[in-house]
């Protein structure tokens, strides 16, 4: 898909990951709709790179209505609807069974409604709006829908339980959500991160931010977010990538703890 003169829509785009890919798509000449809840960090994004390429939407991506609001409202400014990068998550850190009891299920249930039923809930209406696009290829194809797992979908540590189980509700979900929209012309694919420098690594002491590197096969390091971004950008471009889970993470396996 040529993505000039396209339009996505970033969640968690203020900040991170998903900062990175907007910057990767307007380069690419798309015109992108962030949904986050960070309003200031979004209008920094859209003052460096122009607010006729960028717009902003406040949503909570588990709100049915917002999103539903919010895609719609992304059609008509934009015109149409070709590329959607879910990014937008939370993390948990809470054993089945710790020292203080179970796994508290009101700390279980955000982390399920953002990262997994709200990844969901974007990519369902999204879908709903780039059926509508005319084919932009030979093949029929209109769009993609492009989530994010982790590799914590594969080896969830200690701690990690809501977050894998979400992460890995994503994997499960790429293949027949793919066949589900293949009548359409609407790919899906899910990039699988590992270790990925963001500035919650930059708060860590640096012997730990060492260990963490070093746990990586090669290159040595953390991976940087422009190489997710890259990674999008190859998802939305090349038109036989479908039903896919990509890792990206330097071969890194996690160890239980």
């Amino acid at each position: 898909m040529d993505l000039q003169g396209k339009v996505a829509i970033v969640t968690g785009g203020a900040s991170g990951l998903g900062q990175a890919t907007v910057e990767a798509y307007v380069a690419k000449g798309v015109k992108v709709a962030i949904f986050d809840l960070n309003a200031d960090r979004a209008q920094a994004v859209i003052d460096d790179l122009g607010d006729d390429k960028v717009a902003f939407w406040s949503v909570n991506v588990a709100d049915e209505n917002a999103v539903k609001e919010a895609v719609a409202a992304v059609v008509e400014k934009f015109g149409a609807l070709h590329i959607v990068n879910n990014f937008a998550g939370i993390g948990s850190a809470a054993k089945t069974l710790g020292k203080n009891g179970p796994f508290p299920l009101e700390q279980w249930q955000p982390v399920i409604d953002i990262n997994l039923t709200g990844t969901f809930n974007v990519a369902r209406f999204a879908a709903e709006q780039i059926a509508k696009n005319d084919p932009v290829n030979d093949d029929g194809g209109r769009g993609v829908i492009i989530n994010t797992a982790s590799v914590a979908a594969y080896e969830g540590q200690v701690g990690q339980v809501a977050y894998s189980a979400t992460k890995g509700g994503v994997v499960g979900m790429t293949l027949p959500m793919a066949r589900d929209l293949a009548s359409y012309g609407v790919r899906v694919n899910t990039i699988v991160p590992g270790l990925i420098h963001t500035p919650l690594f930059a708060m860590l002491p640096e012997p730990q931010y060492k260990a963490l590197e070093a746990q990586v096969v090669h290159p040595p390091r953390l991976g940087k977010a422009a190489e997710i971004a890259h990674l999008a950008v190859f998802m939305a471009e090349n038109d036989y990538l479908n039903g896919e889970c990509v890792r990206l993470d330097g071969a890194i396996r996690m160890q239980p703890r």
